[in-house]
């Protein structure tokens, strides 16, 4: 039998933490992880009791739903919450992060980016990753075909 690769296990949780998402403009999914273990996930959605995208629609300021928290802020604030240390872990997103998430994962002291999908990807975030001693690797899904229907990817 073969056996996925520890990438493609963290970023297929990643994908399935997106199907929580309440955002009807991109589902995302973050796991952070450090020593081969799980410490924290998150999705795009709403604050906690707060209206949901999927309920009232999206909140759109300057093409960006103010509505929503993104994934990686959420999987870092369940760590800041819980008083779980974030340094050196590493995050899998589904699809690269936006500028205001970048900083907060360098911020956040996580030394490894393992993205899925290319989104709106800044030039300024590879430059702020490369001053921050950040890698980033693309890793795309190579899931077997029933994998990849569940996720719909």
């Amino acid at each position: 039998m073969d056996r996925i690769s520890w990438n493609e296990y963290f970023m297929a949780q990643s994908h399935l933490l997106a199907m929580r998402s309440t955002c009807t403009r991109l589902s995302v999914g973050a796991t952070i992880v450090r020593d081969k273990r799980i410490i924290a996930g998150g999705y795009n959605g709403s604050i906690a009791g707060g209206d949901h995208c999927i309920d009232q629609g999206c909140y759109v300021i300057d093409n960006h739903c103010v509505r929503t928290i993104h994934a990686e802020m959420n999987a870092l604030l369940q760590c800041a919450k819980f008083g779980v240390p974030t340094e050196k872990a590493e995050i899998y997103v589904t699809h690269f992060p936006c500028l205001q998430c970048c900083k907060a994962i360098i911020q956040a002291g996580i030394k490894t980016i393992y993205y899925s999908m290319d989104y709106k990807n800044h030039p300024y975030a590879m430059e702020l990753f490369g001053q921050a001693g950040v890698d980033v690797i693309h890793v795309p899904m190579n899931l077997k075909e029933d994998a990849r229907e569940l996720f719909g990817i």
